[in-house]
């Protein structure tokens, strides 16, 4: 039995490390190569957002294309996304969204109506308004991208991870899998005051420094977006993937790979945990404490008592170059 979990326990990393989520995040390091973004600007890469310092705060600018074959089979959904996840961004650097704009590119009309309606149902939903952007009916392909505007008081950034913290992910639990996607949607059919006061969670927690370091979990799971935050904080971790909360019908391998319309892992100082906890608890937001970051450059998967080395960013690049 112990050789069969070891052995299932790294069937399951190597499927993880070649999931299109986690591909797909190492293209950063081509856009880092050519632009130079690590050297040539005193804004920090690789946070949810771009943190430009402004008076006592930060503004918090970032953007998102959203996945060709999500606009194209289910347009109302990729557009609230759109917005959803830009929104989420913001709330995961501990900021409160200010505005959004769009770019939508669409062979006619009648294909970009759905996109826009999406889009505005979100746009109500979280009470952040669309402001501009730029539109064309007469294209060649249907693309659709938003970015946003925030401003945050104190930061939860991708850099302040330090080992010896705690791990732990809140995630809604109270929703439904996309039919065809590895989307979780816990925010479509919810009321906007709830969808609201959930992410209003986030700046209070950076305002009262219980937590320094984190990010929403994006595409590439809760590994692949773990696996950021280390390489960002210059630290390893391990990930105790029993731990981790999930709807019991959902297999641990697609939950792994989901994304959730909300969800977030915190680097958290122990003595914070408690608090950090009951601000979520109270929400009827999932909760828990899933592994802890090391004084290192690996992060290990654990299950059952086994462990397997997923990933070491000093040898194996996952964002820089």
């Amino acid at each position: 039995m112990s050789d069969r979990q070891t052995s299932k326990l790294q069937q399951l990393a190597a499927k993880l490390r070649q999931s299109l989520g986690i591909v797909q995040k190492q293209d950063i390091q081509i856009t880092d190569k050519i632009l130079a973004l690590s050297t040539n600007s005193s804004i920090r890469v690789g946070d949810d957002c771009a943190a430009i310092p402004d008076g006592d705060g930060y503004l918090l600018l970032a953007a998102e294309g959203i996945w060709h074959v999500l606009v194209e089979s289910d347009p109302w959904f990729a557009g609230w996304c759109a917005v959803m996840v830009n929104v989420s961004d913001i709330a995961a650097m501990g900021g409160k969204a200010t505005a959004v704009v769009d770019t939508i590119w669409t062979e006619d009309a009648a294909k970009a109506t759905p996109l826009l309606e999406g889009m505005k149902a979100a746009s109500l939903a979280y009470n952040v308004p669309i402001v501009g952007g730029h539109t064309n009916f007469k294209s060649a392909y249907n693309a659709l991208s938003v970015a946003i505007l925030g401003r945050a008081n104190k930061l939860i950034s991708s850099f302040e991870a330090q080992p010896g913290d705690l791990l732990a992910v809140a995630i809604d639990l109270r929703g439904e899998m996309h039919p065809q996607f590895p989307f979780w949607n816990a925010a479509t059919k919810s009321n906007p005051d709830r969808l609201q006061a959930d992410l209003n969670i986030l700046p209070y927690l950076a305002e009262r420094d219980l937590c320094q370091a984190g990010k929403d979990i994006s595409m590439g799971g809760i590994v692949g977006t773990l696996l950021m935050l280390i390489e960002a904080s210059n630290c390893g971790a391990v990930l105790d993937l029993d731990k981790i909360p999930r709807p019991l019908a959902i297999p641990l391998e697609t939950w792994l790979l989901t994304f959730p319309s909300y969800g977030f892992i915190f680097s958290i100082f122990p003595d914070n945990v408690d608090v950090v906890e009951q601000q979520f608890h109270q929400r009827d937001i999932n909760f828990a404490v899933v592994g802890e970051v090391k004084n290192n450059s690996q992060l290990w998967l654990e299950s059952k008592a086994k462990s397997v080395l997923f990933w070491d960013w000093q040898k194996d690049k996952f964002l820089k170059h």
